[in-house]
């Protein structure tokens, strides 16, 4: 055993993990690309457009399942070069914050705007037929979206809105900005002008009405809302189990560097995969209390292994929130999603990859 005492300088220190995520623009399978160079040293609550920063999680663990084996040749059939088989990279962790984003990635499919509705309205569990929106009019910006006098009587402050175009029947990818639902059949939405507001990402909170316009909290996802868009009010979020499409992202992961230099993992494409697992790095970063599993009592842990090489099928349990004990009886609940790295071809040599880690040293750290 060495004796020799530990580097601080090298050894990275952590207490909390961040989470960045940045859309994919899915008609070109193009992610964003994050240039460690460029912008790898950001301020953790000013991330880089259009990174998106959707808070502190718990419980991230990194799984990375690539079988190698040798060619074998000569008489004693020895080792003479090795090769990688399938790669499979997984990515799971807790959200700690409930957000409209958060939502969608950790559920994975469609994620539904519930628009107001008339009281005569038939119900449905992801909202029925809505009030009608109200025309976003030209002097629109990202932050403040122009009704006009009389119309805009129909916002008060508080209130969220989802500001998208009408669906026109077409057939494809639908959502400004971001890709937020696949449309391949017009009947299959019934022809609803409000779909794409019932999916949209572009939504806001309005925090002051003026006399022709509305003041949002946080700028829309898409920016100056397109020409022929309209606002709904949105009264609720909901996500389905079940559903055809797949949203797709980037991902960004940063280690909160106590000492030791700033460990970041990111990931050109990341698409939710609640329901598979596979082997890895597992850190937990806080206690948490265990829902249970197979009749086991609940039990809290905080930990960091590394797991064995035992897959978990898609087909075995997954839990979908994790509940975190603040003092009893009170429990903060997390948002509990996983994720399949998928293929992204780097372009300084065309090798195939899914995560790049970057270590950014201390500051006057040694080399090795």
């Amino acid at each position: 055993m060495s004796t020799i005492p530990l580097r601080p300088a090298m050894v990275p220190v952590t207490r909390q993990m961040r989470a960045y995520f940045a859309p994919v623009n899915r008609t070109t399978e193009t992610p964003t690309i994050l240039d460690p160079a460029a912008c790898g040293l950001f301020a953790l609550d000013s991330p880089p457009v259009p990174w998106l920063d959707l808070g502190w999680i718990e419980g991230f663990a990194r799984y990375y399942s690539t079988p190698t084996d040798v060619v074998r040749s000569g008489s004693n059939a020895l080792p003479a070069l090795q090769f990688r088989g399938p790669t499979e990279a997984r990515v799971e962790f807790d959200f700690r914050e409930w957000g409209k984003l958060q939502m969608a990635l950790a559920g994975g499919s469609e994620h539904m705007n519930v628009l107001a509705t008339s009281p005569s309205s038939a119900p449905a569990p992801s909202g029925g037929a809505p009030i009608a929106g109200a025309a976003v009019l030209a002097g629109s910006t990202a932050s403040e979206i122009v009704f006009g006098a009389g119309s805009v009587n129909a916002f008060t402050a508080g209130n969220l809105i989802a500001v998208d175009v009408d669906y026109q029947q077409q057939i494809g990818y639908v959502g400004s900005g971001i890709a937020a639902a696949y449309v391949s059949n017009p009947v299959a939405v019934n022809r609803d002008l409000n779909y794409v507001r019932r999916v949209t990402f572009n939504v806001g909170r309005v925090v002051e009405v003026t006399a022709t316009s509305v003041i949002l909290a946080q700028p829309l996802l898409a920016g100056t809302p397109a020409a022929g868009a309209s606002a709904q009010v949105v009264v609720a979020f909901v996500d389905r189990e079940g559903g055809s499409f797949f949203q797709e992202w980037s991902a960004l992961f940063v280690m909160e560097a106590e000492s030791g230099g700033r460990v970041c993992f990111y990931y050109p494409r990341l698409s939710p995969n609640p329901g598979a697992g596979s082997s890895g790095l597992s850190v937990k970063s806080s206690p948490r209390t265990q829902a249970p599993k197979s009749g086991k009592a609940i039990s809290t842990n905080t930990s960091v292994k590394a797991s064995g090489s035992s897959a978990v099928g898609s087909s075995q349990k997954f839990r979908r929130e994790e509940v975190v004990e603040i003092q009893n009886p009170l429990m903060s609940v997390a948002l509990h999603a996983s994720f399949i790295a998928l293929p992204f071809t780097d372009t300084n040599d065309g090798q195939t990859v899914s995560c790049y880690r970057s270590y950014f040293p201390a500051a006057m750290a040694a080399v090795y």
